[in-house]
This record gives structure tokens, sequence and C-alpha cells, in this order.
């Protein structure tokens, strides 16, 4: 598909469509406390707000940005670039890669520009027109930045387009200026212009990245009761057409078992939901959620990464519910110019986490043994942190602006946090198997549902609490609900998970048992064996007074210089062995004891592994749990865009 009248990506869907009524959009949320300003009286629609990008040095990473308002009030008009964006939690200053600003009036005379502020600039006096042009510097291709480059222009609104403060409520037209061979990719609005959209405000249109590159598509149609929505996969990458239709088949048989989890697709806006797939070695590896699409890129290719992109596919695609639409009340509004938080990540994000990869092994896309390696790996990292003695989900969750790709100088103690993914990934496998042993017609896809219809399908924001109350509706049992949040989510207790697994012919046992254990293995350095990593609470090198940097001179009198003489050192001891161990730490030499302990790893094992046969519970158990579920008859996949 070449040539500038292929290069919109909705127009197929959008001419499919025509006559169907647009579905009502629920914006991100509007910005905070917005400036007043003389409001449009009621009987008239405000004039929209039209932006025009251009790439003229997509080699030097620059575009050419302009943005015109017209019927602006009389008096000072502020446009501001976002320090936030939907769908990350810490502050991020777009402002700081636009530069060479200026303004002219409707007839193109220059207006005078006040800068008093980092974050944006202020035209004082104006006739009503006023026309904003900047240029924009990109070179970071994930779903919080823009990159450009001779290859694409990856586009997040909020890192690309400033706005007038106060005229949120607009519509919005932008105007793209793609370079030759460039198609456009986006869940904004077609137009009878290939390379115009639409959005209804400036909240739809801050939730709407754009990929602009020479990408291919593969589409399908999904049903979801009396209606059908694309589902669109453009892929920016150099691998094969092959490599393509193979993940375009992984990716149809995922979403068709998430669908199947709340028994319908929720209503995409203009009809369709758009993947913007980037795998390129210049990008950075990362997802980000919106609500009628999703970024998702690795620098590898799909053969060189083992089509393993497919599981950030998987949990991108489910956020289309849980977050888009199942969205925490303190995100909404959401604004533009702080730190958004919530103490409902661990489910936002930590239960995505755990679905992720349960959908693709339920669709048959992911080995049992590796799923149980992956589960094995999370637990083990959750069941032996430090950092549950500082904190539940809940607390972990308040402590996103701090490390949702947040930039700071000054360290932090590694110890008190632990991240809100794996956290309420385990709380979902908790309550998912604890659901299927107390109320075995129930499982966690019956309180998923129950959230879907409580505050989903409404789009009724939930609060904390709200959750409780979905799990007590589902359960019919308010002590179980209250219990369970008691213990794993306002505290940061943990059931016992062995019998939980035992249900499914899992085993959960030490992964070493008797060795000897003293914590963060040290590396070789320079001047020996030295400390990359701060040591843990509890393990036997902190409880010597160890940290990172501290450099191990020797252990019962014997010098170490190699990792390989560390882990030998190991092998000749058991748990509860004391030694004498001197090292050099800020401001000289040390000394202290270490006592080993044993290895707390823990790993999860299949009854395969073991030499035990599964019983016939534990294979009904295995198979709801892990099984696929039924699913319609997929629709053909095409090559391009339906």
């Amino acid at each position: 598909m070449k040539g500038s009248g292929m290069r919109v990506l909705a127009m197929m869907t959008a001419l499919a469509m025509a006559g169907t009524a647009m579905q009502p959009v629920l914006a991100q949320g509007t910005l905070s406390a917005p400036r007043t300003t003389a409001r449009t009286p009621r009987d008239a629609t405000p004039s929209a707000v039209e932006y025009d990008i251009a790439f003229p040095r997509a080699e030097h990473h620059e575009a050419q940005v302009s943005v015109t308002y017209r019927d602006l009030p009389t008096g000072p008009v502020r446009f501001q670039m976002a320090r936030s964006s939907p769908g990350r939690y810490a502050l991020h200053e777009f402002a700081k890669n636009v530069y060479s600003v200026s303004a002219v009036d409707g007839a193109g005379r220059p207006l005078p520009v006040q800068r008093t502020d980092p974050y944006g600039w202020t035209v004082p006096a104006h006739q009503g027109i006023v026309t904003i042009r900047y240029t924009l510097f990109g070179d970071r291709g994930d779903g919080t930045y823009a990159q450009i480059d001779p290859t694409h222009a990856r586009l997040n609104i909020p890192a690309t387009f400033l706005w007038a403060v106060g005229q949120d409520a607009r519509p919005v037209r932008v105007r793209f200026h793609p370079a030759p061979g460039w198609k456009i990719a986006t869940q904004l609005a077609p137009t009878a212009e290939a390379d115009v959209f639409t959005a209804r405000d400036l909240q739809y249109f801050m939730d709407s990245p754009v990929e602009l590159s020479a990408w291919d598509a593969r589409s399908w149609t999904v049903t979801s009761g009396p209606k059908s929505y694309g589902i669109r996969l453009t892929v920016h990458h150099d691998g094969s057409a092959a490599d393509l239709d193979r993940f375009a088949a992984m990716a149809q048989k995922v979403v068709a078992q998430q669908i199947a989890i709340f028994g319908e697709t929720p209503a995409y806006d203009h009809g369709t939901y758009t993947f913007l797939a980037d795998y390129m070695p210049q990008i950075s590896g990362d997802g980000m959620e919106h609500r009628n699409s999703t970024v998702i890129s690795q620098a590898r290719s799909l053969a060189a990464a083992n089509f393993s992109q497919i599981q950030t596919l998987s949990h991108e695609f489910f956020h289309s519910w849980n977050v888009e639409r199942i969205r925490p009340a303190e995100l909404e509004p959401f604004d533009f110019t702080r730190a958004n938080a919530t103490p409902s990540l661990w489910l936002a994000e930590g239960f995505t986490q755990y679905y992720g990869p349960l959908a693709v092994v339920r669709a048959g896309e992911m080995p049992l043994d590796d799923y149980v390696a992956q589960l094995s790996g999370t637990l083990n990292g959750l069941i032996n942190t430090p950092a549950r003695h500082y904190g539940g989900p809940q607390e972990m969750s308040l402590r996103a602006p701090f490390v949702d790709a947040a930039q700071s100088i000054d360290p932090t103690n590694p110890n008190i946090f632990t991240s809100y993914y794996p956290y309420g990934a385990v709380i979902a496998l908790a309550l998912d198997l604890e659901l299927r042993q107390r109320f075995p017609q129930l499982s966690l896809d019956d309180y998923m549902r129950q959230l879907w219809r409580n505050h989903g399908r409404p789009e009724r924001p939930y609060r904390p609490d709200d959750l409780r109350t979905a799990l007590a509706q589902v359960t019919g049992d308010q002590g179980f609900a209250d219990r369970f949040f008691a213990r794993s989510v306002t505290a940061s207790g943990l059931p016992d998970f062995a019998p939980l697994l035992a249900q499914a012919g899992l085993t959960l046992r030490a992964a070493h048992p008797g060795a000897a254990w003293a914590g963060a293995a040290p590396v070789a350095g320079d001047t020996g064996l030295t400390l990359a990593r701060p040591t843990t609470p509890g393990s036997p090198l902190y409880e010597a007074g160890l940290d990172k940097g501290d450099q191990i001179v020797s252990v019962d009198g014997r010098s170490l210089t190699t990792p390989e003489a560390w882990t030998a050192l190991l092998a000749s001891h058991a748990p509860g062995d004391r030694l004498p161990i001197v090292y050099r730490q800020r401001g000289g030499e040390r000394r202290g004891t270490l006592i080993f302990i044993a290895d707390p790893t823990m790993e999860i094992v299949t009854n395969e592994r073991l030499g035990q046969p599964l019983t016939p519970d534990q294979t009904r158990f295995r198979q709801a749990w892990l099984g696929a579920k039924p699913v319609p008859a997929p629709s053909p996949i095409v090559t391009g865009l339906r």
C-alpha cells in the first residue's frame, strides 16, 4: 500500500462505518483548575484549534509546529506544554524540547511573546487570532516522548503540541506533512483529507499517539454483541512479511482470549482499536496504553526477539478495559500540569501484569513451562523483597511519581520500594487461586467482569473501597472480601501459596535447599571483589555492615578476588556458619561477622518435572485456570487495513 492516498490508517474503517453514530468519547480528563476565559455561547460551536506539523529536518530530530486559535477572548493568552502524560505517573518536562517560539496574528503580523516561567509562553495582546510557531526536538522513541528521524516520527501528543490554557473544550484539527513514503497511524478521527485528523477536544487529542512511517499492517474484525470493531496492527520494522503474518496470528488469538474474559469488547470510538508497534534498533522498549490504541516498542526485530513482543501487546490490550475504562477516580480529571497518583495501581497495572502472560498462555502461544518459570520469578521476587516491610500495594502505588521513569540525581533507599506491577500481579494470583479454592464456580475473571459491570461499561471511576465492594458482590461473602483486602491490600500480607498452587499440580519449594547464602553476590573489580548492589535487610552481608560499593578484603582470613572464589566459599559452608569478614568502606577498613543463612530463593515446578502424575482434580483445575476459553471463529486477517 503506497501513495499519499494510503497514508491514512483510519480511512477504510471510516468509510465502512459511514452512517454509524460515533461512540461518545470519555476523555482522559480535563486540565485541572483551568484559567477563566470568555466562554463561547451555548448555541455556538467553538472554532477548532488548528495544528500543523512538518519534518523538514528529520535527520536532526526536529519538527516544525504551528497552532492557530481563532475567536480568542481579549486579554493575554498563555500557551503551555504538558508536564505529564496519560499512562505515566511522574513529571516529564516536555517544554525543554521546545524552542524558537514566535507568534503572528491573523494577518501574519508578528506578536510579542513573553516567557516568564519554564513551562509556557504568553501572548499579552492580540485581536482574536493567534498562531504560535516553534521547533520541536525529539529523539526518544517510546510511549512518553517523541522521536523524529529519517525513518519515522513517533509522536506522543503531550510531548509534541502545546495548547492555549482554558481553551481545552475546543475541537482539534491537525494536519501532518509526512515525508515521502510515510503513512499515518493513529486513533484520531480521519477526514476527507488524507493528512488531516480531528479530535473532539484537547483531552482526546492528548491521549492519541501518532506513528508516521512506512509501516506495514495487518487487520481483522471482532464482534461484540450486535457491533463489530476493527483491530489494526501497524508495525514499523525491518523484518519480513512472514514475521508479521506470524505475529498478527498470535495477536489475534491473544485478543480473542482477552475478550473472552470480559464477554465483550469496549465500545471503541470510531469503531477501531490500533496497535502502534515499532521494532527498530533506535527505538526504546515500552508499552503505553490509550483509549483506542496502544504504543508498543522494542529495539529487537520480531524474529530476533523470538516474538516475545506478544507479551507487551497482551498487557497493553488488557488496558483497554482495565485503566482506560475501569479507571481509578484519582486519575479523573487527568491533570497535565502535575504528577497524577492513585493508590490503586496495584490493580490498574498489577492485575494487567498478571493477565498479560495469562492471556498468552491461554492463547496457546506460551509453553506451560515458560509461563510457570515466569510466575516463579515474580512470586519469588515479592516473597523475598524487604520492601513489603515498608508498605503494602497501596503504598507502592502512591510511590509511582518517584519511580515511573522519573529522573533524580540523589539515590533513594532501594529496599523500601517494590514495583506495583509484580506486586499487583502476585495479589491477582493470590485472589484468583483463593477464589477458585473457596468458591469453585468463581475465578478472577468473574471479579474483573464485576468491575466491568460496576465501573467499566458505565465508565464510572472507582475509589479504592469500590474494589472491595465488588469482591463482596461477586462472592456474596462480605467477610471474605474484608479479610482479603485487610491482609493483602491495605496491609502487606500474603497467603500460603503452596496449597493454592498445589491445586493446579504446581509445587512451591526452596530452589536451593540447604545452601548457604549471604546476599547480593559481589563482582570482580579493579581492586578485588566489590558489592555492586545495595545489600538487603536481614541478609548476612547487610547484618555484617556491608553495603553497595564496599570491597571485600578477606573472609575467614582468606583473600577472595574472583566471583568463582566467592561461589566456592558459599559451597563449602552451611547455614548458621559464622566467619569473620574484613572489608573496605568509606572511612577505612572495617570488620564484622558473616553468619550464613539458608538460601531464601523459591521456585515453582510442575508435577511433571517432579515425576508426579496430575490427579484428575489437578488436571481440571489447571485447564480451568490456564486453558483456552471458548471464542468465536476468527475472521480472516488481511494484509493492510480493513
